[in-house]
């Protein structure tokens, strides 16, 4: 069984920056594909960004490409996710996941991730 655990959401202006922090337990962590998916009040949740078991995959959707960037310390079993410029339409609950692969589409899929963390307010202010 693996529990995650979010941190670092809050308040901030557009145009500042956050940094979300997910902190797994479980010895199998190295073996999962992290991911960060964002939830607004009245939609779906959406998919923000994944990375491979290794690092050496990252995928981003196109709304946060370029501004939001994933990285993960296997060694420390956290997950991170460095979010800057943000936009009032970034305001939502920020979960990261862990699921064991799939194709790229498959990995945009909420359904393909098992485990998920409580979230964290991300609110930002115009």
């Amino acid at each position: 069984q693996v529990q995650l655990a979010e941190s670092g959401g809050g308040l901030v202006q557009a145009g500042n920056s956050l940094r979300l922090s997910c902190a797994a337990s479980g010895r199998t962590f190295s073996t999962y594909v992290i991911a960060w998916f964002r939830q607004a009040p009245g939609k779906e949740r959406e998919f923000v960004a994944m990375i491979s078991p290794t690092g050496s995959f990252k995928n981003y959707a196109d709304s946060v490409k370029g501004r939001f960037t994933i990285s993960r310390d296997n060694a420390k079993n956290t997950g991170d996710l460095q979010m800057n410029s943000l936009k009032p339409e970034d305001t939502a609950v920020y979960y990261c996941s862990l699921g064991l692969g799939g194709s790229l589409r498959d990995l945009e899929r909420p359904e393909k991730y098992a485990y998920w963390g409580q979230g964290t307010q991300v609110t930002v202010s115009s």
